[in-house]
């Protein structure tokens, strides 16, 4: 079973339990974030809202009903404070804590029940200036809390997703009982790089904003809608031209190419090839590596938010078979047995301590 922290819409949360992983409690501060993270799992809507920064082990208990144990934690903290888009971070931004946080609750987890690893998921800006001296700060609080910490950046277009994203990613294994073990990245995935119009191309035109809209009026998707196009760079011949990144609110996808990174802030979301308007979230969904049938739910703005703060699903996808096969790899050399190739429980012995690897 596993903790969610910092779960948005469960972008990540939808590779670990594709996976097999069970998630047990998906914590985010977002009401909206939680309710489309609940949506898409009716049969397991565990996401709550919660402030995190100063979460208990006690807390999760209440939260989760009873003596909350996971195996794993998972989670990507906002990043807005670490990007490089933000060109003038404040020195005490709160969100500079909120992976110190992480680190502090896993450690609590940790000393009450085995924790066999942790992802982290967060922009490069993180790990650079003028973050670098936060970052080591981070990576010792993780490896205080008992945990060998393997850093890579990993690009989504490399794992099947139709855009160029990259993100720092950290995995710990418990060091106690992973000895010497670190998390290797995912092998790229074979086969030719996917585009914008492997994603979107022969999508009807969404539906345009305005007020009194409602789910009903869009019959091809519930997220199959998009601003009105008010600017006359829509309608001036020329003004606007496929792939064309420069002005940061006008920047134009390419139909062969992988998208940009799908970040959007206050009317920025990028322009469609076809120059006519900007994407729908539906299309954003699809460019982030969605289902077809992922629904996020709130206001057209709310649904901008989830979508640009979303972990892709297909890399969530690889990094949990990753984390998945090393550690039953790691316990077939060890001799451990399993109660079936693809393990629901694995019980772990070092010394006097067993844990349970539950998926």
């Amino acid at each position: 079973m596993l903790l969610s922290l910092f779960c948005g819409v469960g972008g990540l949360d939808w590779g670990f339990e594709n996976q097999g992983f069970e998630v047990g409690l998906a914590l985010d501060k977002n009401s909206d974030s939680i309710k489309s993270y609940n949506h898409n799992r009716p049969q397991n809507p565990v996401g709550q809202v919660t402030d995190i920064s100063e979460l208990t082990v006690e807390q999760l208990d209440e939260l989760y009903g009873g003596r909350f144990t996971p195996v794993g934690v998972i989670g990507g903290p906002p990043c807005q404070s670490f990007s490089q888009a933000n060109r003038s971070p404040l020195e005490d931004d709160p969100r500079h804590e909120l992976p110190l946080s992480y680190a502090r609750l896993l450690g609590q987890l940790n000393e009450r029940s085995p924790i066999h690893f942790f992802v982290l998921e967060n922009v490069t800006g993180l790990s650079m200036p003028p973050h670098t001296e936060r970052f080591s700060s981070i990576m010792r609080s993780f490896e205080a809390a008992g945990f060998v910490v393997a850093q890579r950046v990993l690009n989504s277009n490399d794992y099947r997703v139709p855009q160029t994203r990259e993100r720092l990613i950290l995995v710990g294994f418990n060091r106690e009982i992973y000895q010497g073990l670190e998390w290797s990245s995912p092998p790229i995935s074979p086969g030719s790089r996917p585009t914008v119009r492997s994603a979107i191309e022969g999508f009807p035109e969404p539906v345009h904003f305005r007020r009194g809209l409602n789910r009903a009026d869009m019959p091809f998707h519930p997220n199959h809608w998009c601003m009105a196009p008010k600017s006359s760079k829509f309608s001036t011949k020329d003004a606007l031209k496929p792939g064309k990144t420069g002005p940061r609110s006008f920047k134009t996808l390419s139909w062969d190419k992988p998208s940009i990174t799908v970040a959007y802030g206050n009317r920025e979301v990028h322009i469609h090839p076809n120059c006519r308007r900007r994407l729908s979230v539906f299309e954003a969904m699809r460019l982030q590596g969605f289902p077809l049938d992922y629904e996020l739910l709130g206001t057209l703005s709310d649904q901008i938010r989830q979508v640009s703060e979303a972990v892709p699903p297909p890399v969530s996808d690889v990094i949990a078979a990753s984390i998945r096969e090393q550690l039953t790899n790691y316990l077939a050399r060890e001799g451990v047995e399993t109660a079936r190739p693809h393990p629901a429980t694995m019980p772990v012995q070092r010394g006097n301590a067993v844990a349970a690897l539950a998926l």
